[in-house]
């Protein structure tokens, strides 16, 4: 089978604006997760190019893990992914949501 009989596309555009592919995602087995990636599997899940299950299983992450960087990108873009900025964002979404 495909990924075009799963009803998933070929390709999508990431968040730089250059095409993504299953094939060009970040390998399965990383160990160093940058914000560019983040957003990446972000894009290819936003894009059907993976379901939210495929992303969790191949990158052995949790549901609410993927759930906060796609909330992060929503909110602040791909620099809130950015794990020495995670704290400032917080803390800024938590002094918005008190006033």
């Amino acid at each position: 089978m495909t990924r075009e009989d799963k009803a998933h596309p070929m390709m999508v555009i990431g968040p730089s604006g250059t095409p993504l592919t299953v094939d060009t995602l970040t390998p399965s087995d990383t160990k160093r997760w940058t914000a560019r990636r983040k957003a990446e599997v972000v894009a290819a899940v936003n894009g059907g190019l993976l379901t939210l299950e495929e992303a969790c299983a191949r990158y052995s992450l949790s549901r609410e893990e993927f759930s906060g960087w796609q909330q992060t990108v929503e909110r602040t873009g791909i620099p809130g992914l950015r794990v020495t900025r995670i704290q400032h964002y917080r803390a800024l979404a938590k002094r918005h949501r008190s006033s």
